[in-house]
């Protein structure tokens, strides 16, 4: 991929560009650009040993909704070296010597490592997740079969650039010295997955042939609206296995989505849309306002609405995507998944990487099966027509991935 012409763009979305362009002359050329660049200096023993422990450094809107880093890299890795206590101790140095360089925070850098079941059998080791597969009938996606994924995110488009470089002895992180790097362990993977999150970017984006100028203004996801209220999602103990060789680590699902904007903006008018997102209960009672902020911290979806799913399919021939998802909430209405998503435009083509942490893979396969809504199809929805946002949202890839707790990120084959 070439680099973007600065003169054509607006500063975040060069920025956001050169992320998705990746290397070191996009690293050079974001040094290059106006603004401020200081990131704060990390420290390692100020780490969790959970890797997923985001939360407590995550900055919140003004509804107190945890907000994700802006820039995020999904880096593919494929193992190139024998596991032994060397190799291992080579990629916690260079894990660490990150940690050191970044502070553990949006403006410094958060990232998780995780495995595939292809690692694990690599390795000759049983794997604590299952191999991906297809979830619905409506999709044929590829699978990932890599063995490794670093996923980097940070406010900071260059600290995300650099970090990857840096894992491969290519730059110094923030000024400081790499005590070792991946080279002769791991190589680089495909495929390499970028994005971004946060108010305006997606109305940025109306340059592209499958984006209309519709987007809102300040919505953070190309859908159009808020995402990731506190109420629907998992907190990071829900998500966090309790058991087993990786306790305290959590397992990570990757859905990779193309989106049909097009026609989700120019089709629907904004009641419809609310009405497939959420619920026809919020587009009647007008809960939601133009992109989401007057639901606050909570979708409002679990409880009744969700429990009236198969009969708004049958009386009002619609169906939200949270009204589905939310029957598979647990007991005391707790969701069981910890998203982490983000919009992509990776390809040239608007998506979503959604990305979902959770005790077991398995959370998420009932979760996705309730968005699928087959169980409904025929009951005055059809397949995709009416049944949420299925018409507009096409799966591309999926992934597994053990996330370990920190103290057994480095090759683990447990």
């Amino acid at each position: 991929m070439g680099l973007p012409d600065p003169s054509t763009l607006s500063r975040r979305d060069y920025l956001r560009a050169l992320v998705a362009a990746g290397g070191t002359a996009a690293l050079a050329a974001c040094v290059d650009a106006p603004g401020d660049t200081s990131v704060p200096a990390g420290d390692p023993t100020e780490r969790p040993p959970r890797q997923h422990a985001w939360n407590g450094v995550l900055r919140a809107d003004d509804d107190g909704n945890p907000q994700s880093p802006e820039h995020h890299v999904l880096l593919a890795l494929e193992l190139s070296a024998t596991i032994t206590q060397e190799t291992r101790e080579q990629v916690e140095m260079a894990l660490r010597s990150l940690e050191s360089a970044y502070a553990y925070d949006p403006a410094g850098l958060l990232f998780t490592v995780g495995y595939t079941s292809s690692y694990f059998e690599r390795v000759g080791s049983d794997s604590p997740v299952p191999e991906p597969e297809t979830m619905t009938t409506l999709e044929s996606p590829e699978f990932d079969d890599f063995d490794a994924i670093v996923h980097l995110a940070s406010d900071n488009p260059e600290v995300v650039l650099e970090a990857e470089e840096a894992l491969f002895g290519e730059v110094s992180p923030n000024g400081a010295k790499m005590d070792a790097t991946f080279e002769g362990v791991f190589e680089r993977g495909e495929p390499r997955r970028t994005g971004f999150i946060g108010p305006g970017l997606p109305a940025e984006h109306t340059d592209m042939p499958e984006v209309p100028d519709s987007i809102p203004e300040d919505a953070p996801f190309f859908m159009g609206f808020r995402s990731g209220f506190a109420e629907s999602q998992a907190p990071e103990s829900r998500v966090t296995i309790q058991e087993g060789p990786y306790s305290g680590g959590t397992t990570t699902h990757i859905e990779s989505l193309t989106l049909q904007l097009e026609t989700w903006f120019e089709q629907d008018n904004h009641f419809q849309r609310v009405a497939k997102l959420f619920s026809p209960e919020h587009a009647m009672d007008e809960r939601v306002g133009e992109i989401g902020k007057k639901l606050e911290r909570e979708t409002g979806v679990a409880g009744e609405i969700a429990e009236r799913t198969e009969q708004d399919a049958r009386e009002l021939g619609t169906v939200g995507h949270a009204q589905k998802a939310a029957r598979e909430r647990d007991e005391d209405g707790a969701p069981p998944l910890l998203r982490r998503d983000f919009n992509t435009t990776d390809n040239g083509t608007p998506g979503v990487h959604f990305l979902a942490h959770q005790r077991r893979i398995a959370d998420f396969a009932r979760v996705r099966q309730a968005m699928a809504g087959e169980d409904i199809a025929g009951e005055g929805v059809g397949k995709r027509l009416n049944n949420g946002i299925l018409q507009y949202v096409f799966v591309r890839r999926r992934g597994n991935f053990i996330i370990p707790p920190r103290d057994n990120r480095a090759l683990p084959a447990d």
